[in-house]
């Protein structure tokens, strides 16, 4: 099977919290005011991506896999996923405040959810001056204070804020409280799951004048409660080279800041790439095609592909493998 280089249409999420950026700054045929995601790929039951070109248009990610997947996805992946797809990838623009968060790990979101756990990290596009993210507690926390904040409605007291700027990178582990701040846009790469435990919502209603779920009980065994700096991401941003930013489990992240073209070897990777466009433009081929990429757009590169030609003059990629 030719398996050449490829894209998926988005699937847009209207949010209580979203805006218009994804129009705006990326280019997504949004309809809605308050659209807050764009999974540009996803295996996610129910929201599974469909390729957007080439002579696959129409084929779900999930086809795709059970036809071909060891050259989709990776001998190793197979061996570890099966036909799960294991990342979902999203661009995320925050108008107003996320609701304050945090994801369990795989044990836990197993026995409850029959779920994989979700570890994720942001990579910031845009960011209104002084837009923040909230990553972690200022200090070390207990239970008992933890709970106590909830019933006195002082939890933001207790949270740990960065102010956040075009190009910072931040890796949150499971447990790790968290929200995106208004005027943020970021790319996330994540774990397949969308099991998420909301703790705070700053009393927003929705729509229809509700309040929104909290999972408060579930939270409280899946919290770490101890402050640690382990969240920003340093990396190196040499031009024309792979700069390594996240090494996890469950993703690999590198950063290209290519101002030439540049021609990869991935045959020995037994896994699939994928590139998010996060700055300029590109071409993108393997053996059997090519495509363009803009701001804002993502690839699949099957692994089967023994090489990747990136042709530019001017781009900023990330570049995700298992």
């Amino acid at each position: 099977m030719n398996l050449y280089p490829l894209m998926f249409d988005p699937i847009l999420k209207e949010r209580l919290w979203g805006g218009t950026k994804l129009k705006e700054v990326l280019g997504k045929e949004i309809v809605a005011d308050n659209t807050g995601e764009s999974w540009e790929l996803s295996g996610v039951a129910g929201d599974v991506s469909v390729v957007a070109n080439g002579t696959l248009k129409g084929t779900s990610l999930q086809e795709l896999m059970e036809k071909y997947p060891n050259e989709v996805l990776g001998e190793s992946v197979v061996k570890q996923f099966g036909y799960d797809f294991p990342i979902l990838i999203k661009f995320i623009d925050a108008k107003q405040d996320l609701s304050i968060q945090l994801h369990p790990n795989d044990e836990l979101a197993k026995e409850r959810h029959n779920s994989f756990g979700k570890t994720e990290m942001w990579y910031v596009m845009d960011a209104d001056k002084d837009a923040e993210l909230i990553i972690g507690f200022n200090k070390n926390v207990t239970k008992e204070e933890y709970s106590k904040s909830l019933e006195e409605n002082s939890l933001l007291d207790l949270l740990n804020y960065e102010k956040v700027k075009t190009g910072d990178t931040f890796f949150i582990n499971t447990g790790k409280i968290h929200a995106i701040g208004a005027g943020v846009l970021l790319a996330e790469i994540q774990q397949t799951s969308d099991v998420t435990y909301r703790v705070f919502d700053f009393n927003r209603k929705d729509k229809d004048g509700n309040y929104r779920e909290l999972h408060t009980e579930l939270a409280l065994e899946a919290i770490d409660y101890e402050k640690k700096d382990d969240f920003k991401v340093s990396y190196e941003q040499g031009k024309d080279k792979v700069n390594s930013m996240v090494s996890c489990p469950y993703f690999s992240t590198n950063f290209l800041n290519l101002t030439q073209p540049k021609e990869l070897d991935i045959a020995d990777r037994k896994s699939f790439t994928i590139y998010l466009c996060v700055e300029g433009a590109v071409s993108i081929s393997n053996d059997y095609g090519a495509v363009e990429l803009q701001k804002g757009q993502t690839v699949l590169i099957p692994a089967a592909s023994k090489t990747v030609q990136i042709n530019t003059t001017k781009a900023k990629l990330l570049e995700v493998t298992i």
